[in-house]
């Protein structure tokens, strides 16, 4: 387990981290959303010790992360596999090469059978069989990535720690890198804590999620809570609004997740015998569920009839203003 508890980082007089307090479970996998300059990378950093805090606690199975006491910290950050952005690989090295990376700094041989075995096993493990001695310079940025995702499980870590890892892929190679990550996570155990500002990284992997702006968290949860029915900023930060809306009647936003199975729309259409518009509508896909959101325009006069009987059905609304 993960624990942070009250965390603030500043650069000289700019406070980058205000009080952050996160509790990462065992075997999950958690994303960290912001736009840039929102404290991510560098909670990550502290995470992980390449940063120091001012003040607050960071925890990593009920072991202090430290720069002060380096043996313990060194220790912590061999259990810790980091994934970043541009990928970091050696250009002058081949993808065995670069895999075997890791044991060379920890002094580990790399020439012996069962380090033979075990690279090549990890290089399998991403799809890379084929390019056991190709140079970074012959890989696309996918393969790269691959490869950089092998270097990070050599040591066999307890964490992977990933920094923006598929902003530099396009979609189709950005949701191949997610699912061998979730791959990864299912078969391994692999606890998995992900930085990003792509929402569809967050949807696709991500069991619960940390919001944060100007070094704060504003929200966590399951990311389908926080993108189907979100806060203001969150809604900001997606850049969403629900359209050009109706300036008469009432506008409603229903928000429809797996508990929401039955056909609310016709039931209530009939039920209640009114007519009501379709205004705008979303559907978003969660760990391969499917959620989403609709906004109707009712007659002002039967707004209340509308809220009674949702509320009867058990389906979240509000009234858009």
């Amino acid at each position: 387990m993960i624990e942070l508890k009250d965390v603030r980082k500043s650069f000289d007089d700019l406070d980058v981290l205000k009080g952050i307090s996160i509790t990462i479970n065992d075997g999950e996998i958690y994303g960290i959303i912001g736009q840039s300059g929102a404290g991510k990378s560098t909670l990550l950093r502290c995470i992980n010790g390449l940063e120091s805090y001012q003040s607050g606690s960071i925890t990593v199975d009920g072991t202090l992360v430290s720069q002060k006491d380096k043996n313990t910290l060194r220790h912590l950050q061999k259990n810790m596999g980091m994934i970043f952005q541009n990928f970091n690989l050696l250009e002058r090295l081949d993808v065995y090469e670069n895999v075997a990376l890791p044991m060379k700094f920890w002094g580990i041989k790399t020439n012996t059978p069962e380090a033979r075995k075990k690279i090549e096993s990890l290089i399998s493990l991403v799809g890379l069989s084929d390019k056991l001695h190709a140079r970074p310079s012959e890989l696309s940025g996918g393969q790269k990535q691959r490869v950089a995702i092998a270097r990070a499980l050599v040591l066999d870590p307890k964490i992977i720690l990933c920094d923006e890892a598929t902003s530099a892929l396009d979609p189709s190679i950005t949701r191949e890198i997610l699912s061998l990550l979730q791959q990864i996570n299912e078969q391994m155990g692999i606890t998995i804590i992900v930085v990003t500002h792509q929402m569809e990284v967050v949807k696709q992997i991500c069991q619960r999620v940390s919001f944060l702006k100007d070094g704060t968290v504003l929200a966590e949860g399951k990311p389908e809570d926080l993108f189907i029915h979100p806060i203001r900023e969150v809604k900001e930060f997606l850049q969403e609004e629900s359209g050009l809306l109706p300036t008469k009647g009432t506008n409603i936003q229903l928000f429809f997740t797996d508990k929401s199975s039955d056909p609310v729309i016709t039931m209530m259409a009939r039920e209640l015998n009114i007519d009501f518009s379709i205004c705008w509508g979303k559907l978003e896909d969660f760990r391969s569920n499917v959620y989403g959101s609709l906004v109707i325009n009712v007659n002002d006069e039967d707004t209340k009839k509308v809220c009674d009987y949702l509320d009867k059905e058990k389906v979240n609304w509000e009234v858009l203003k």
